[in-house]
């Protein structure tokens, strides 16, 4: 038996005990393949509920669990690490037709794995402020700045950070307007703040490489730099210049 049918079979409800699967007298075992196959399956989906809250609050625990036995079926692990299963999620999301009047979800899938990834990402220190204070005398323009590892920018014509505060923060219900989200972690967890308008786009350069007026330049007339530049160190997320 080889080990790529015995993992195919472990993933496939369906699928037919795999030849060699006996018990200590030799006879076929069917049953005991079956508790593991059921453990396995149950693992990856308390793994999905885990890395995706908001999803699972949206359509409901009942629905959020079929769904995720499904994705396994179409996704299975190809990791044995499984702190960041499901990264296919969001996109799989837009062509599962149960969902497909829940046009938002996808996006607010990708806020949900952006956050795990932020979680998960390499700590960081921030710019201390006696060096922001320095760089006010210097040709600011043509600096660069590092940003910390553990930011994300989640794009979205959907109201995603005002669909997640009013499912984990208690918020009020979203108003229909796009946000693009920024997810920064300043102390231990992260969170998701909504980005001024030109925002992403100039975060997106900075972290490209940009020097700070070309990436002003490149987010055009409609950034609120103040506001920008704001969300970044009240985040803690710049944590080194050059030019």
């Amino acid at each position: 038996m080889r080990q790529s049918e015995f993992a195919a079979a472990l993933l496939d409800p369906g699928a037919a005990v795999p030849a060699g699967v006996v018990d200590p007298w030799g006879a076929p075992a069917p049953k005991r393949f079956s508790v593991y196959r059921n453990n396995v399956a149950s693992s990856l989906v308390r793994a999905l509920e885990a890395a995706f809250p908001t999803v699972r609050k949206l359509v409901g625990d009942e629905f959020f669990a079929a769904m995720a036995g499904a994705f396994c079926l179409d996704h299975p692990p190809r990791s044995r690490m499984l702190m960041l299963y499901g990264d296919a999620l969001p996109g799989w999301l837009e062509s599962f037709p149960p969902v497909a009047h829940l046009g938002y979800l996808p996006d607010v899938a990708r806020l949900d794995q952006a956050m795990r990834e932020s979680y998960h990402a390499a700590d960081s220190d921030p710019l201390p402020e006696a060096e922001f204070q320095r760089l006010l005398g210097e040709d600011i323009g043509r600096m660069r700045l590092a940003l910390a590892p553990s930011l994300r920018l989640v794009a979205s014509r959907w109201p995603i950070v005002g669909i997640w505060a009013a499912n984990h923060d208690g918020g009020p219900a979203p108003t229909a307007a796009a946000q693009d989200a920024i997810i920064l972690r300043p102390e231990f967890d992260p969170r998701p703040q909504a980005l001024p308008p030109a925002g992403r786009v100039f975060v997106s350069s900075l972290l490209a490489g940009q020097q700070l007026a070309d990436a002003v330049e490149i987010a055009g007339p409609a950034l609120d730099l103040p506001a920008a530049l704001g969300l970044l160190i009240r985040g803690r997320a710049i944590t080194g210049v050059s030019e």
